[in-house]
């Protein structure tokens, strides 16, 4: 009964969550936000800002811990006093990457982790892709910050069109090789974000 509602609408959720944190988030409203691990300055405030407006507004911002716009992410909605999840593709044990090891001891206490994933796994390639099924079974829609192609988040937004989930993206600039898979998913018809409003 503890088991996330939106989450047990997708095509094929996990048996089961191993969890560090407020499990009762994983039961409210959220917003995932994916993005680029190699985000430009642009991308990282445009994240942060995002984040902070979502959080003030009662919305839990989820992503997936990764380093660039995941984090950017997580921190901009701890930093305005909101909850954020973080979806691990390894064991609830494993912090991948190393350096978000603080960023997941935050997230523990005020936010929340979550895997499907035993103890113990490590940061396998393949998992990664199933862990993103997980960030956009869990949201109301997918905001893609930045991404470049082929990309992740790309994988993320495709989750979230077959489990019938918004597809939010922001429209850089088509010489801006980092925002090539936002530009793609504006043309395939994911809604256009310029302000906080948009979405």
């Amino acid at each position: 009964e503890r088991y996330p509602p939106l989450l047990r609408l997708i095509p094929d959720p996990p048996p089961l969550l191993y969890v560090r944190g407020d499990l009762s988030l994983l039961r409210e409203p959220q917003i995932a936000m994916v993005g680029s691990r190699r985000a430009s300055p642009a991308g990282l405030r445009v994240a942060d800002k995002l984040a902070r407006e979502l959080a003030t507004l009662g919305l839990h911002v989820c992503s997936g811990l990764a380093l660039g716009i995941d984090g950017a992410a997580h921190q901009g909605a701890l930093a305005a006093g909101g909850n954020s999840v973080a979806v691990m593709a390894t064991g609830i044990d494993r912090t991948y990457p190393a350096r978000h090891r603080a960023l997941a001891e935050e997230l523990s206490q005020r936010g929340c982790l979550v895997t499907e994933f035993p103890p113990g796994t490590a940061p396998l390639r393949y998992n990664f892709p199933r862990r993103n099924r997980i960030i956009s079974g869990l949201s109301l829609g997918v905001v893609v910050v930045e991404a470049a192609l082929p990309s992740g988040s790309l994988i993320t937004a495709s989750t979230a069109t077959a489990q019938g989930r918004e597809v939010f993206a922001l429209p850089w600039s088509i010489l801006h090789r980092g925002g090539q898979g936002c530009l793609q998913l504006l043309r395939d018809g994911a809604k256009m974000v310029r302000e906080l409003q948009d979405i």
